[in-house]
């Protein structure tokens, strides 16, 4: 089994598809790399010599931010917007859409469940 950056990669894909399971590696990267590298990109994970596994290992430790250093980097980046107080700051720190979508409608994966509209007990007269 091929462990890349604390990640198991499954046996049965495509080396070039295995990759992507690395946050951080989508498939351009691992087209690059694999390319870099010259490994065949639809030889299967369970198919990669230990000398290949390495190769990519080292490759993707000099070349590319993945994992938790890249969590890491995209929290310090949301942080200092927020401290910043730009507009982007502002929508993440009330969490919302950051992009310009509509929230009128829409955006409840952003803002969460709805919450229940609160009625006001009428007055009561005497």
């Amino acid at each position: 089994m091929a462990r890349i950056a604390g990640v198991d990669l499954p046996k049965r894909k495509r080396v070039e598809v295995g990759l992507t399971y690395i946050y951080g590696i989508g498939f351009p990267t691992s087209k690059k790399i694999l390319d870099q590298l010259k490994i065949d990109p639809n030889k299967r994970v369970e198919q990669l010599t230990e000398t290949e596994v390495n190769d990519i290992r080292k490759v993707i430790d000099s070349e590319v931010k993945v994992e938790g250093e890249l969590r890491s980097q995209i929290t310090i980046s949301i942080k200092r917007l927020m401290d910043l107080g730009c507009y982007r700051g502002l929508r993440h720190r009330k969490s919302l859409p950051v992009h310009g979508q509509r929230t009128k409608t829409n955006a409840r994966t952003r803002k969460g469940p709805r919450r229940a509209a609160v009625k006001k007990k009428a007055a009561t007269k005497k």
